[in-house]
């Protein structure tokens, strides 16, 4: 096991170090030097267990270092940069750190690879643009057993800060491609022989009836276009589709959120497949 310094080597909350690291909030920073930030413990936990090669740097303080040691020796262990720093360093990073901070470089993974290994299971958000909504889909697909997740180019940046943490490491799991027009995403997994659905709750089919069905057609490879929170899917991302599916609503709500639909969808997949 790696000797651990004494005690934290970072002390200055102003130094041009904090100024850097903090800056990476900010989405010309993380463009500009190819890095983002992963916040608290769960996250950094996942960094270094699933994407060690990513990450470049890890920052704790003395409290979260004993407390949080399997992300210590995991850090060190992958050959990464560990660093001690005192709790107002790390407030000064980001206040969201919870003693807890990675620095990792982004990773560009490539659709054509995706499809390329056959999925069964893809998340397509078109125009998702709240950053809470978007990390709850990723870890949603994830969970699923989804083989990947698609932010369309109208989508929020994957790499800000609020998705990062609202995925729970979940980020570090399974492909995230971006910077895909969501016509061209949609191409390229239909190519690849998977259905194309939209989940839109004035969907014309009903996903009770395709998971039961005769044949279930939910058994088949599907892609999901999950659309804005507030607006929905448009007439032109619902025609990119080869059917619009709504979840039935049993009871008075009038309507569910993103984040809740696509876990239904994405789950009803993945029990069809299953």
């Amino acid at each position: 096991m790696t000797e651990r310094p004494a005690g934290p080597d970072l002390t200055n909350p102003r130094s041009e170090r904090v100024r850097s690291v903090r800056a990476l909030a900010g989405r010309s920073a993380r463009m500009r030097h190819g890095l983002f930030l992963v916040e608290g413990p769960q996250g950094v936990r996942e960094a270094v267990r699933f994407a060690a090669p990513l990450v470049r740097d890890v920052y704790l303080t003395d409290a979260a270092a004993a407390r949080y040691r399997e992300i210590d020796d995991a850090a060190r262990a992958a050959g990464g940069r560990v660093h001690l720093a005192t709790p107002e360093v790390i407030d000064a990073m980001s206040p969201d750190a919870q003693g807890v901070l990675a620095v990792v470089r982004i990773a560009s993974p490539d659709l054509g690879a995706v499809v390329a290994a056959r999925p069964r299971l893809v998340a397509i958000l078109a125009s998702v643009r709240d950053p809470g909504n978007a990390g709850t889909v990723i870890r949603a697909a994830d969970a699923a057993g989804a083989d990947a997740v698609v932010l369309a180019t109208t989508s929020v940046d994957v790499h800000n800060p609020k998705v990062v943490r609202s995925t729970a490491g979940s980020l570090f799991h399974l492909p995230v491609v971006t910077g895909v027009p969501l016509a061209d995403a949609v191409a390229q997994v239909r190519a690849g022989g998977l259905m194309v659905l939209a989940a839109d709750g004035a969907g014309e089919h009903d996903l009770d009836h395709l998971l039961h069905g005769d044949p279930p057609l939910l058994r088949e490879p599907t892609a999901w276009i999950f659309g804005n929170e507030a607006h929905g899917l448009s007439a032109e991302e619902r025609a990119l589709a080869d059917a619009a599916v709504r979840v039935p609503i049993h009871g008075h709500a009038e309507s569910l959120n993103l984040a809740t639909a696509a876990a239904i969808c994405l789950y009803a997949s993945a029990r069809a497949h299953r």
